[in-house]
């Protein structure tokens, strides 16, 4: 719904019409601003001073990309999402995921930006509305997902749209990317999140015992068993059925949970009751779904069933401005009682360049074996597994990002910022970050 002030066309709202919206906006319980199209801060509810403002920085009159992420520029030039220009464009709201910054540090922040227009169809002034996400840390964290690169925030965001509804989600990407985390966090952020999470491990289960497992048996059923088993369909009522690895599911068995899924009923195995399941179905998998439709190892309904809503899970290769928060998280995450570790420069520099086939799964492995030689409670390169300090023949040929080989390279590259960064093999936001800190943004 489109909302109007009877303003001059190109005018920004009056003191007493920015009050008047800022009194309509103190019913809501989500921290909201007013902003005009330059991007200054008008004015801002109380849940936007509880949650983001600070006493001793001032945000009324700043422009909101200095107060929300330190940038000296939109966000748009800085390698971000502009939420402004985009509603500016379509004339309507839009919506992004962006990092903040907040008195408590850095935060993921779902963020929503709706245009006011005049009596004359001019925008003059904007309605942003911030939501927390909760299901992801941009800081070192003792538990869930971590992340703060722009392919981590792609998935985020996907996840933070998808999971109010019910759609069936699919977590697709590499062994070790985290499709267990991910699936938690779109459970915890549903209105499912009461209800149980439950995990089916779809790999090695056999025919007979995949069916026992997913639907449960009755006593006497087949040999061993004793009582009746309820399964984990049932296990699930109320919440959501997670099954990882769904393409290792046994043809035989596709059949019987494409029935489940499309009729929401199941049998227990050796029962002629039906019961009706009430879940909410995210699958996952490593595996080339599509290629093996194509070979008939997958059945072409039961893939159109279960990826209503894709998403792909980055490998941590494509996320190294993730490695150190990662890193520092593992190490915050060691058990109680158990001496606090840190990592070193080298070191840190080393896992930044290693490919990680394993992913986030392999660089966790290799923090717990170096821990084991950090006696003095220091990680150093020397406690590294050699493949992981070993750089790559490619290496030798990645540009270096030292003040005058940047300032070199700026002075004559022939391309846009954009081009630039992909040429140095870095994000937008990473270079404007290292140009700004240099002087050269």
């Amino acid at each position: 719904m489109k909302t109007f002030l009877p303003t001059p066309t190109n005018a920004v709202p009056r003191p007493d019409q920015v009050q008047s919206l800022v009194s309509f906006l103190e019913h809501e319980p989500n921290p909201m601003i007013v902003l005009d199209p330059n991007y200054n801060i008008l004015a801002a509810n109380t849940a936007y001073q509880r949650q983001f403002g600070s006493a001793d920085k001032p945000f009324i009159g700043h422009k909101c990309y200095q107060i929300s992420h330190h940038y000296d520029v939109p966000c748009d030039q800085a390698g971000e999402n502009c939420p402004m220009k985009k509603a500016q464009e379509m004339r309507g709201p839009d919506r992004v995921l962006h990092i903040h910054h907040t008195p408590r540090g850095p935060e993921h922040v779902d963020v929503e930006l709706r245009p006011i227009l005049d009596e004359h169809g001019a925008i003059t002034a904007y309605v942003e509305r911030l939501t927390l996400v909760r299901s992801a840390s941009a800081r070192p964290s003792d538990e869930g997902l971590v992340g703060s690169s722009p392919a981590f925030n792609l998935a985020l965001a996907e996840l933070q749209r998808v999971a109010p509804s019910l759609l069936p989600v699919l977590l697709l990407g590499e062994s070790g990317t985290g499709k267990e985390l991910f699936a938690r966090a779109v459970h915890e952020t549903s209105e499912r999140a009461d209800g149980p999470f439950v995990v089916v491990d779809c790999s090695g289960l056999t025919e007979t015992l995949f069916e026992s497992e997913l639907f449960g048996h009755e006593k006497g059923a087949f040999t061993g068993a004793v009582t009746r088993k309820p399964g984990l369909v049932e296990t699930a009522q109320g919440g959501t059925l997670f099954l990882d690895e769904i393409g290792d599911v046994p043809l035989a068995m596709q059949v019987k949970l494409l029935r489940l899924i499309e009729s929401g009923t199941y049998r227990r195995v050796g029962s002629v009751e039906t019961f009706h399941a009430n879940f909410r179905l995210i699958a996952a998998t490593h595996k080339p779904l599509e290629k093996m439709m194509e070979k008939g190892e997958f059945r072409q309904d039961l893939y159109y069933r279960i990826s209503a809503f894709p998403i792909h899970l980055p490998p941590l290769r494509n996320r190294v401005e993730d490695i150190a928060l990662l890193v520092n998280s593992f190490l915050q995450r060691r058990g109680a009682g158990k001496r606090r570790l840190t990592i070193d420069a080298e070191a840190l520099a080393a896992l930044e360049q290693y490919s990680w086939p394993g992913n986030v799964r392999e660089l966790r492995n290799v923090l717990e074996r170096a821990s084991l030689f950090a006696d003095d409670g220091v990680i150093r390169a020397i406690h590294l597994p050699q493949v992981c300090v070993t750089p790559p023949p490619q290496a030798a040929a990645s540009m270096p990002l030292d003040d005058s080989s940047l300032a070199q390279t700026l002075a004559t590259f022939k391309g846009t910022r954009s081009e630039l960064a992909k040429h140095l093999g870095i994000s937008d936001r990473t270079l404007y970050r290292r140009l700004k800190e240099q002087g050269l943004a």
